[in-house]
């Protein structure tokens, strides 16, 4: 979940800086990058020993060098001793394969990596060893580093001579780089940028940052650097919230591309610290101390520890009036205390009688609930005699109008018949007569008529029978019909009992069978169920009912 949302915030940071003016939002976002910190920095050392890994896999001097150059901008602004520790391999192989624009290129690496540790004597004298005649193409990048020293150089100076001299060098070597960078690349932006400054164009400058900030990728650790120029324009302007802002911005760079060697971050725990944000601003200035200290940046070590306690005495003075306000609540609360205690004296004697009065009421609703059970009992009881008597009542209803149907067709059909039987003898046709009166034919097919009126009448007060019928057997051979039946003799059987005709003879009779074949029958059916047997027709007298559990 959580990478996931820190995906979210990678790809919507661009709109969230273009798009949405309103900062509060962007210190929301920057206060989850703190959060999410630890996600941050197991990517970059992921990276880191990727890029590592690839020293194992080459023998090649020209591929170490380039691993060496990739691995001191990995760690320039996240750890300066392994920085330099990679520039100074960097030297030494490109010095194997004698390329000296490599060398030169990596000896001004070490040079600015030296000034980042505080080694700017060291960085200096690296400086000086660099013949830029010979490789005239890095001469914008040697003079960049120029400016970077000694304009660290002059940050760092106590004496003001001495930072009026170095920011004077600073500048001049600033200028010198313009001249020979592309005007198109980042390191012109950021020159001209800064020189447009000095001459108080503002707004010239403005417009040549944003404007390179809005094609820079995400990933570009410099996106981070440009948001911070953008800010210094502000700041000369003296608009602290688009400060504040474009600060922002490049602290959530800085920190989801885990650069250590970071400003932003420490000048916003400044304004938040100037605005009351105390909170904030311990929160931001302790992160940059803890990324200084890692990365060895002695600069940003000293300039930090200048602020440090400032806000540390702010946050102290923040936590003393909370103290003091916490003193005074638990004195309130500790008075309120005493007033509930006599009240809650006072209350105990009427929860006494209450009590009293509560245990005879519990018994009283005991009683009531125990009677209250018995009556619901009854009621179900109740329920279900009616239910049945309802049923009973419908049966009764729905077999008698159909008894008296059948009974008036057999009356006529007997009267049809008796006439034929006449028709017969007046004619004469005695040998016809006796044979009609011999025949069985007549019997079975009213007997046929009769099972299946039976069949319709019964499936019309259980629709349901077959499917409930099913669940109360095992073998489900018994549901089985031939073709054109609607009920074979076992559910028959099954559909009499439950009618409520339990006795054999009589089922026996209603089926012209046997006594001793229903009997069978009966117990080849309960064999079959899938509970007990003696439960087998107690169950079947449930189908059709709600009554089943």
């Amino acid at each position: 979940m959580r990478k996931f949302s820190t995906f979210i915030i990678l790809i919507l940071f661009p709109i969230v800086t273009f798009g949405q003016d309103n900062t509060d939002s962007l210190l929301k976002n920057l206060d989850q990058t703190l959060n999410e910190y630890q996600f941050y920095l197991n990517r970059k050392e992921t990276k880191i020993n990727k890029i590592k890994s690839l020293l194992k896999l080459t023998s090649s001097d020209n591929q170490k060098q380039a691993i060496y150059d990739n691995l001191y901008v990995e760690y320039k602004s996240y750890q300066s001793d392994s920085a330099l520790v990679y520039a100074r391999k960097s030297v030494a192989t490109s010095l194997k394969i004698k390329n000296p624009e490599k060398t030169n290129l990596s000896v001004l690496n070490v040079a600015s990596i030296m000034a980042t540790l505080g080694m700017y004597k060291e960085s200096i004298d690296m400086l000086e060893t660099v013949d830029v005649k010979l490789t005239p193409t890095i001469k914008g990048t040697y003079y960049w580093t120029n400016r970077i020293v000694y304009g660290n150089l002059a940050d760092y100076a106590t004496s003001i001579q001495e930072k009026i001299n170095y920011n004077l060098l600073s500048k001049q070597y600033r200028d010198s780089a313009i001249a020979y960078f592309p005007t198109e690349s980042r390191l012109f932006c950021i020159a001209k940028s800064d020189q447009l400054m000095d001459q108080n164009q503002y707004d010239q400058s403005l417009k040549i940052l944003e404007e390179f900030f809005s094609k820079t990728p995400n990933q570009d650790p410099d996106k981070a650097v440009i948001a911070y120029i953008i800010s210094e324009v502000y700041q000369l302007k003296k608009d602290q919230d688009q400060e504040k802002k474009w600060l922002v911005i490049s602290a959530i760079s800085d920190l989801q591309l885990v650069k250590k060697e970071n400003i932003s971050l420490r000048k916003l725990a400044f304004i938040m610290y100037e605005q009351g944000d105390f909170d904030s601003a311990y929160k931001y200035i302790k992160r940059s101390l803890e990324d200084a200290l890692f990365c060895n940046a002695k600069l940003r070590t000293y300039e930090i520890s200048k602020m440090l306690p400032i806000i540390n005495e702010a946050y102290q003075h923040k936590n003393e009036t909370i103290r003091k306000q916490l003193i005074l609540f638990l004195i309130s609360a500790g008075v309120l205390t005493l007033f509930l205690l006599g009240a809650l004296l006072l209350l105990f004697k009427q929860m006494k009688k209450l009590a009293n009065a509560q245990k005879a009421i519990r018994l009283a609703n005991t009683k009531l609930s125990q009677l209250n059970t018995e009556l619901n009992e009854i009621n179900e009881r109740l329920n279900q005699t009616n239910t049945t008597l309802a049923e009973a009542s419908l049966l009764k209803e729905i077999y008698i109008g159909r008894y008296m149907d059948q009974c008036s067709d057999y009356i006529a059909k007997l009267d049809e018949y008796g006439r034929k039987l006449s028709v017969m003898a007046t004619a004469g046709k005695m040998n016809e007569l006796v044979k009609m009166v011999k025949s069985n034919v007549h019997i079975e097919k009213e007997l046929k008529e009769f099972y299946t009126n039976f069949d319709q009448t019964f499936l019309q007060l259980f629709p349901n029978f077959i499917e409930e019928f099913s669940e109360l057997i095992i073998d489900k051979e018994v549901l089985h019909l031939k073709h054109g039946e609607l009920l074979n003799t076992e559910l028959r059987i099954v559909a009499l009992i439950r009618l409520g005709i339990k006795d054999s003879i009589k089922i026996a009779e209603f089926l012209r069978y046997s006594v001793s074949t229903i009997y069978n029958y009966r117990s080849q059916l309960k064999n079959k169920s899938l509970g007990p047997r003696e439960e087998f027709e107690s169950k079947v007298m449930l189908i059709g009912t709600s009554n089943k559990n």
